[in-house]
């Protein structure tokens, strides 16, 4: 049976188009989907991906592939998808919300927004179901929906906080040397995220960030702590020992 495409079958970008055959009806960035959201009164679902990433490909196979999510989504949302390496642009803004929002990010990137483009909701790879540690999508997207219809002053009042929060952020960032106590608390709570059992920091799923890795080494060139040593050998030797190594062709 012919698969029925959405409106990125036009694109050129190879991440959008690996989408263009999902039920969901995603829309690329522009004025249609954006038109369409005011004109229907709905908020917006962003995904922002590229074609390699892995996790990209897992959200992609077990909800946006899916009907009973896809169901959801085209009735609760305005979905729009974009690559983030051909609109870095984009990618930039929403990461930012996303790290500030949350404390970390990653791709997918997934924002939830006012049709007016101010997010109120941020998070990176969403399972379908409760798993992870993380809510899943059949139960997010109803949530999000009954707040929209029900608690819109809420959710419009926070999207404004969070929208000028940031650029008063922007505006008033200090024009003065690091303050000295940041380095031992940043490591004081790499330490209290730690996996001491996997390596990395957080849950699963996790992503390779290696400014923390730079920064521990830093901080034990300056301290001598051991255990900031110990946190950089064992990330790298469980990354090296898993999926991102690879054994045959290196690298």
């Amino acid at each position: 049976m012919n698969k029925k495409s959405n409106h990125l079958i036009f694109e050129k970008s190879p991440y959008l188009l690996q989408h263009a055959y999902n039920p969901v009806e995603w829309y690329p960035w522009g004025n249609e989907a954006f038109v369409k959201a005011i004109k229907g009164d709905k908020p917006i679902f962003l995904s922002i991906g590229y074609s390699t990433c892995h996790w990209c490909h897992v959200m992609k196979k077990e909800s946006f592939e899916d009907t009973e999510v896809a169901k959801l989504l085209n009735k609760a949302f305005v979905c729009i998808k974009v690559d983030r390496e051909e609109r870095p642009d984009i990618d930039k803004i929403y990461m930012n919300f996303c790290q500030m929002l949350t404390g970390s990010g990653g791709w997918p990137l997934t924002i939830i927004m006012t049709p007016e483009k101010k997010p109120f909701f941020a998070a990176t790879y969403i399972p379908k179901q409760n798993k992870y540690g993380r809510v899943g999508l059949l139960e997010l997207i109803p949530q999000i929906q009954d707040l929209w219809l029900n608690k819109r002053d809420d959710i419009l009042q926070s999207s404004e906080n969070i929208a000028s929060y940031f650029l008063n952020l922007k505006a008033t960032m200090p024009d003065k040397s690091l303050d000295e106590s940041i380095p031992g608390l940043t490591f004081e709570r790499l330490a209290q995220l730690f996996d001491l059992t996997n390596g990395g920091f957080g849950k699963s799923p996790k992503f390779p960030t290696m400014h923390r890795l730079y920064f521990l080494l830093r901080y034990y060139k300056r301290t001598k702590n051991e255990y900031s040593l110990k946190m950089v050998e064992k990330t790298i030797k469980s990354m090296r020992a898993g999926g991102l190594w690879d054994h045959v062709g290196f690298g």
